[in-house]
């Protein structure tokens, strides 16, 4: 973590503001401190704040705000950082079928970090993991956390479409594919549950700074789940402690 943010351009109308060069909590904590200080403050010429793992991209208007005075203005946010009381982070449940036809390489992450396909399943779903930034597609969560006893790398091709709620591995770290693209994780299972709706007065669930806790399902489960889904009436389970 860095003493003092870093301020970096990112062409004219960008400012990237830097905490650290790791991916960590306290790291973490402050990009969603200094997002959520600047949303309050409604300061002029800011259109868009986009949190990410270690810093925070501001997009602005420079004909409304200089880009001198904005950092002046941040610099002064940035003081009183260890004063803003973040909300509660919320535990977000997805319940999640591993293996066969929905999580096709779970017997190789398995293989690779020579584990049963159980213990893999055990290990994965016993973390509450934190979201650290949305990206890539609209809802992708990535999430850290997850235990180096089931790291695996990522395919070295790519497939060309992925469905949506696939759960997925890819080094270090697990993610959930919130719609059909394409990808390169290691798939070891899938949720039923919608994690991008654009009709829905909430399109996207999952937040920053939230936790996911997946709940290992069986097909009777899964089945029962993806029709509730399709008709809209599941409730996804959030926890706030």
């Amino acid at each position: 973590m860095y003493d003092e943010a870093r301020y970096l351009m990112s062409g004219d109308k960008g400012l990237v503001v830097e905490f650290g060069n790791e991916i960590s909590e306290p790291v973490n904590e402050k990009v969603r401190g200094m997002y959520l200080a600047i949303q309050k403050s409604q300061m002029p010429g800011i259109y868009e704040l986009i949190p990410t793992y270690r810093s925070l991209l501001i997009q602005y208007n420079p004909l409304e705000i200089e880009i001198d005075s904005l950092i002046e203005k941040l610099s002064e946010i940035e003081k009183d950082l260890g004063a803003i009381d973040l909300p509660k982070p919320r535990i977000v449940e997805i319940p999640t079928i591993y293996g066969g036809e929905f999580g096709e390489d779970l017997g190789f992450v398995a293989e690779h970090n020579g584990l049963s396909e159980d213990e893999v399943i055990k290990i994965h779903s016993s973390i509450d993991y934190r979201i650290y930034m949305l990206g890539f597609t609209p809802g992708f969560s990535y999430l850290g956390g997850m235990s180096e006893k089931i790291a695996t790398p990522r395919l070295k091709t790519p497939r060309t479409k992925i469905p949506g709620g696939s759960v997925g591995i890819a080094g270090k770290q697990t993610g959930i594919y919130p719609m059909e693209s394409p990808g390169g994780w290691q798939l070891i299972g899938r949720t039923p549950v919608k994690l991008y709706d654009p009709a829905s007065e909430t399109p996207i669930i999952l937040r920053a700074g939230d936790y996911i806790r997946f709940i290992p399902i069986d097909k009777d489960e899964y089945d029962y789940i993806h029709d509730l889904a399709g008709k809209k009436q599941y409730k996804i389970k959030i926890v706030t402690e």
